[in-house]
């Protein structure tokens, strides 16, 4: 999935809402920054893959963020269906 399919997709921005939405069971994939502290994004990590939900940790907070069209950085947004 590319920056401009993650602009138009319905989303939820932010480690909370991406938690609420993956235990709803709402989530097409998940992206973690790859610069975020690892203590925000571990438990993420560790709920996508008990629900077998895709992980890509290849953008930045501030890539994440301008994907969301927020003027800050995100540590994770979850793709919905």
């Amino acid at each position: 999935m590319t920056i401009d399919t993650l602009k138009a997709a319905k989303k939820a921005i932010g480690a909370k809402q991406t938690v609420k939405s993956v235990e709803r069971g709402q989530v097409e994939i998940v992206f973690l920054a790859s610069d975020a502290e690892n203590r925000v994004v571990q438990p993420i990590r560790e709920l996508c893959s008990k629900k077998n939900i895709e992980v890509q940790e290849t953008l930045t907070m501030q890539e994440l963020g301008q994907a969301c069209s927020i003027a800050v950085g995100a540590a994770a947004v979850a793709v919905l269906k």
